[in-house]
């Protein structure tokens, strides 16, 4: 009723208990809002398995963004840890001293607009709100992050313009990685529609 793990107990009940009872099966997280592919484990040793290819970067994950802004050059990576916002305690910041966990984005544009970017993301850590706290801190953040963000969306999107497009791993039994791929949600392809003709 509503979650994702409620509609995968209800297709595969056996995953309920694998990887831990709060979230049943899920191998990683996205932000909420966030659309795209996500990793699931039907047991416990291949949950193990994935999970551990994450911890030691071996994934290679690729979101696509539609930012505010132009970024400073078409094409860049940024290195800026991440940490709690000192402020408000139920947020992460950009963090400047040691406190901060090591966060790495690699962003391409895809196409620029008069007053947006379309963007592709491939993020070499993992942490928090990562692509969101990155790309605001160059002065271009996610249409419709209104956290991170603008107080007010500057498109008409009820949540952050951000899309996991591809995620690429070894599975259990292989030795190449496979890629998954999740083609953009339709609502950010409405978006992308409006701009195009406008």
């Amino acid at each position: 009723s509503g979650t994702l793990v409620q509609a995968v107990l209800y297709h595969s009940p056996v995953i309920e208990g694998v990887g831990g009872v709060k979230r049943p099966g899920l191998v990683h997280r996205l932000d909420q809002f966030t659309s795209g592919v996500i990793l699931l484990a039907k047991n416990d040793h291949t949950h193990h398995f994935l999970q551990e290819q994450f911890r030691s970067r071996q994934v290679e994950k690729i979101y696509l963004t539609l930012v505010d802004g132009k970024p400073p050059t078409p094409n860049g990576r940024i290195e800026v840890a991440i940490g709690r916002d000192p402020k408000y305690r139920q947020r992460m910041a950009p963090v400047l001293d040691r406190d901060g966990k090591e966060a790495i984005s690699e962003y391409f544009t895809i196409r620029e607009y008069p007053k947006h970017t379309y963007l592709k993301v491939k993020i070499l850590t993992g942490r928090t709100h990562q692509i969101r706290i990155h790309m605001s801190f160059i002065g271009c953040p996610v249409v419709g992050d209104t956290v991170y963000g603008r107080n007010k969306p500057s498109l008409p999107i009820d949540r952050q313009f951000l899309h996991a497009h591809q995620l690429s791993i070894i599975l259990p039994g292989e030795n190449e990685k496979t890629r998954f791929e999740a083609p953009l949600a339709d609502d950010l392809v409405g978006i992308l529609d409006s701009l195009n003709k406008a």
